[in-house]
């Protein structure tokens, strides 16, 4: 008998590359296709031959056939475990299609199904068994799958283990059970976004140590990213759909339940076909909702992030934030949403002044966990950057998963790089009146006041407190209040500016804006 690490390259591969091999047979016959993506057919080779693989591709990838193909060629059953019942059902109902042996274990089903599942799955009858992980982890279904074979343990949505990653579901912690009571059957674990520190938790916390990380390029040409500052942003969603993407699909993501089930609203209204989805809908109307927007060529799902993962929906056309995300790897994976099919799709996102002071509310969200804390004003402030800055899109996104690249040409920065203007003295005329105040009686006062100021207005405020007498009144009557409120973004983005503590919005200097002050140090931005 061959030792097993040569079992996986009989099954693949060929001295004569145009002779067909059980692996691509299965792939032709089965699955349609005519030849392995990369890295498909080194991931599916190295499973074959009994190891343990971490897998990372973009949405659209191919991540599925990295375990689905392995599934039929080794002996027993091979065990998924998925985070959403909606995955489940998708990926089983296609498999099912296809003529492959599959079937879900899951709360959707009655307790005599279920006992029909089982005796099946006794019985040898499935290739691919899917199940959720807090399923999977009762004793019950443990010392079950303890009296079959099993081909493999596939752990897809990998980055929910991760506890600072962006969709934590804590039943993935006790996955790592798995090589304890199965130490010689390969587990492959597959997400499309994790950074490095989040690859090497998912690894640590499976107990994947020996594990061959497979990763391709972030890399999704076919998006075009677009960030508009937020004014009217009911009005500046309906121009981009009605302008851009009229009569096509898409999905718009809100921070809250209620603005989600307003907007949607408003866009059927509108004439749009749109659709609401959060945690608070009934299983029964969330699931009707998910059906008709994989169903219908031009639906709308307005959602929180509740909605998205796992969907299997190619012709998406674009997904629009109205609220900025939380970090980067949730834009990067709700905006993966879009274009799956490889054709033109837009990820716009609306980003205001709002959003910028989320920040003062995560500390308070956080106050019991300090490293809690930090992670998530970490990651906060990269998003902001990311919205702020001038440079490519693209380049800034891929540079976050660790992925170099030259500006991609096709973003909203890098097709509009000539409106960029140097704000340094702009800048220093606002960090100067902020100064100016508080030096005068140790007061602070909040943004409105200050660009009164600056703008020279002799408001009542203003004259009664003497302020019109300052150095600083009326040296910015030049820029108007939408581009004084534009700066005092950058600047609080940039943490040159912070808000106190005490809730009242009143602006104080940090350390970080002395070079400004002092010329040191130049501000770009797009002026407008």
């Amino acid at each position: 008998m061959k030792p097993a690490a040569e079992v996986g390259k009989d099954i693949l591969s060929s001295p004569n590359k145009s002779e067909a091999t059980p692996a691509r047979e299965l792939l032709r016959r089965v699955f349609g296709h005519q030849s392995f993506r990369t890295p498909q057919a080194e991931v599916i080779e190295h499973v074959l031959a009994g190891h343990d693989a971490l897998v990372l591709m973009p949405t659209g990838g191919g991540k599925s056939l990295c375990y689905q193909l392995p599934a039929l060629l080794r002996p027993g059953v091979a065990v998924v475990v998925s985070p959403l019942i909606a995955l489940m059902k998708d990926q089983v109902t296609q498999l099912c299609a296809l003529g492959v042996r599959a079937a879900v274990l899951n709360s959707t089903l009655s307790w005599d199904e279920m006992l029909d599942v089982e005796r099946s799955l006794k019985k040898g009858e499935f290739d691919l068994i899917y199940m959720a992980p807090e399923r999977l982890l009762t004793e019950r279904m443990l010392q079950l799958l303890e009296q079959m074979p099993i081909a493999l343990f596939a752990i897809d949505e990998a980055h929910c283990v991760s506890q600072w990653g962006h969709d934590f579901r804590p039943e993935y912690l006790g996955l790592s059970v798995l090589s304890q009571r199965w130490p010689n059957v390969p587990r492959i674990a597959l997400t499309a976004t994790a950074t490095e520190q989040t690859r090497q938790e998912i690894l640590a916390r499976l107990g994947m140590p020996a594990a061959r990380s497979f990763v391709t390029g972030f890399d999704r040409p076919n998006i075009f990213y677009q960030v508009a500052e937020k004014d009217e942003i009911r009005t500046q969603l309906w121009q981009f759909i009605r302008h851009k993407h009229r009569g096509q699909s898409g999905i718009v993501y809100c921070a809250s339940r209620q603005r989600t089930d307003d907007l949607a609203a408003w866009l059927v209204n509108k004439g749009l076909t749109a659709l609401p989805y959060h945690a608070g809908l009934d299983r029964e109307t969330r699931t009707r909702h998910q059906q008709k927007f994989q169903q219908a060529p031009d639906a709308v799902m307005v959602a929180t992030i509740a909605f998205g993962m796992g969907i299997d929906k190619p012709d998406i056309r674009f997904v629009a934030h109205v609220d900025m995300p939380k970090s980067l790897e949730h834009y990067y994976q709700e905006t993966g949403r879009a274009g799956r099919d490889g054709q033109a799709a837009s990820a716009w996102l609306a980003y205001g002044l709002s959003d910028v002071l989320q920040r003062q509310r995560l500390f308070s969200e956080a106050t019991d966990n300090p490293a809690n804390q930090q992670r998530m004003v970490k990651a906060f402030d990269t998003m902001v950057s990311f919205c702020e800055s001038i440079e490519c899109r693209r380049q800034q996104l891929l540079a976050h998963f660790g992925q170099s690249s030259e500006p991609c040409g096709h973003c909203d920065n890098c097709l509009n790089s000539d409106a960029v203007q140097d704000v340094s003295e702009a800048a220093q005329k606002m960090l100067s009146a902020v100064y100016r105040l508080w030096r005068q009686r140790g007061q602070r006062f909040g943004s409105g006041h200050v660009i009164d100021i600056l703008r020279g207005r002799t408001t009542a405020r203003v004259s009664s407190l003497g302020h019109d007498s300052l150095s600083v009144f009326g040296i910015g009557s030049e820029l108007s209040v939408a581009q004084w409120r534009r700066l005092l973004r950058r600047l609080l983005s940039e943490q040159m500016l912070v808000l106190d503590d005490e809730g009242y919005g009143t602006l104080a200097l940090t350390q970080a804006s002395v070079a400004v002050l002092k010329g040191q140090q130049h501000l770009s931005m797009r002026w407008g």
